[in-house]
């Protein structure tokens, strides 16, 4: 499935959401990273996520820290290496699809990544690298 495909079918929310899994979700910010500007392409990301996890009754599961800090690191990655395909993309950076104990552990502590105000706005990162 192309980018465009898969931006297409998630705000459709013809995915399914039991199978929707982190590195799922960092393919789905490459994707919309490669089809529109940074600003725009974040705002539609975190609309249409907001949107799937409302769609599944599970509105609280969104994180405005998690969302945006994962997003700016892809579009980071993105610039060292331009013109990539999603599957070369992933080769380089695997450390971005994981998720327990995932690259923000060494950015965030867990206790500001879970807190109320992580999930509404973005927090900076609180830990020194």
């Amino acid at each position: 499935m192309n980018n465009e495909e898969l931006i297409r079918r998630f705000e459709a929310n013809a995915l399914p959401g039991d199978g929707f899994h982190h590195a799922d979700h960092v393919q789905l910010a490459f994707a919309y990273l490669c089809q529109y500007p940074p600003l725009e392409a974040v705002a539609k990301f975190a609309a249409a996520l907001k949107r799937f996890a409302t769609a599944r009754g599970k509105p609280h599961l969104y994180n405005e820290t998690i969302t945006h800090a994962y997003f700016f690191l892809i579009r980071e990655r993105m610039a060292r290496f331009p013109g990539c395909e999603w599957d070369e993309f992933a080769d380089r950076n695997p450390d971005l699809l994981t998720w327990k104990g995932g690259i923000l552990a060494r950015y965030y502590r867990e206790s500001t990544l879970q807190s109320e105000l992580a999930r509404v706005v973005f927090v900076f990162p609180d830990k020194v690298v």
